[in-house]
């Protein structure tokens, strides 16, 4: 028999809200697969983040100021193609679906939902790479 060990998966946490991105925080560190890396409060700032850290998911929100994560979402695919983006939005019903996958999107998650789900969804998500 052989012990199998749980990598740990570098999360990039991006929303303008500063108490949003706490929350999310908290709730990935509660985790042990899981390392925050870095935080952005918008599109422009996560892509310059993600270039330097190379997180292994981001967790991206749809309306930001500067630039939305659906355009994010568009290059942070080009720029980083290894990694998974989650959709998290309070608007999740005005985005199709394939609108976001085709953006980029490996799964949207809305912000209704109790948030310690969004850990599940993100271990879905990594494990489908």
């Amino acid at each position: 028999m052989f012990a199998m060990t749980t990598m740990t998966k570098s999360v990039l946490l991006v929303d303008d809200s500063p108490l949003i991105r706490r929350c999310l925080h908290r709730v990935f560190d509660s985790e042990v697969e899981f390392a925050v890396c870095g935080e952005a409060a918008n599109g422009r700032e996560a892509i310059e983040k993600a270039e330097a850290l190379h997180p292994d998911l981001i967790v991206l929100d749809l309306s930001m100021p500067e630039m939305n994560g659906l355009e994010a979402a568009r290059r942070l695919s080009k720029v980083l193609p290894s990694a998974r983006l989650i959709l998290l939005s309070s608007y999740t019903e005005v985005l199709p679906a394939e609108a976001a996958r085709s953006a980029g999107f490996s799964a949207v998650f809305s912000k209704a939902q109790n948030i310690a789900k969004l850990v599940d969804r993100a271990r879905d998500v990594l494990r489908m790479s």
